[in-house]
């Protein structure tokens, strides 16, 4: 598309269809197409509330086996979305859950990660760093677009560091949306035991 075609940029050109844009005039109309472009995409995704029925899925993981969320009914479910595997952050909260995931088990919990990554890309990440749960791939972002977790400006896009707590009749019962990778599992432990301890 050229700039000049467009309305939105009318009397930006001189008379020989020249820009007359500086530089930095340049650069405040790119950033305000970007902002635009990622307000359009956060608009259309669904916000998610605690009481809230979880979105349902049906995702490959590292292994190719389905993964739905009807299958873990009855369980409470830690769905943790990420945006790369193998990047530093992503590394740092996947090893922490794979270190405490004995303990999140015996609250009666199943770790479910989530990327726009493919099924590939993850079974290196979990062989690499021996993860023992599920890694699905999410790789249209749909998923991560229901539950409000999927930024991008086109052509880029990628899950947010979101973690959601779903309880066993599969309703949201907490939501992260601002999450440190060092501290999260230990948060969700704590979390997790008061939740369960309230049954």
């Amino acid at each position: 598309v050229r700039i000049e075609n467009t309305a939105l940029f009318a009397g930006c050109f001189d008379d020989t269809g020249g820009t007359m844009l500086s530089n930095s005039m340049r650069q405040i109309l790119v950033l305000i197409m970007c902002v635009l472009v990622m307000t359009q995409v956060r608009a259309g995704q669904s916000e998610m509330n605690t009481g809230s029925q979880a979105p349902e899925f049906s995702l490959y993981d590292q292994n190719n086996v389905q993964r739905r969320l009807a299958d873990y009914r009855g369980q409470w479910v830690v769905l943790y979305f990420y945006p790369r595997d193998d990047t530093p952050g992503c590394t740092v909260e996947a090893c922490q859950f794979r270190d405490d995931y004995f303990e999140i088990r015996k609250l009666g919990a199943v770790i479910l990660g989530v990327s726009v990554d493919d099924t590939k890309s993850h079974a290196e990440f979990s062989k690499k760093h021996g993860l023992p749960f599920p890694l699905l791939a999410d790789i249209d972002g749909a998923v991560a677009k229901s539950y409000g977790a999927l930024w991008g400006i086109w052509p880029v896009r990628f899950a947010q560091r979101h973690t959601f707590v779903i309880n066993p009749e599969g309703k949201i019962a907490k939501i992260y949306r601002d999450v440190d990778p060092k501290k999260h599992s230990a948060e969700l432990i704590a979390a997790l035991k008061e939740l369960t301890a309230s049954q």
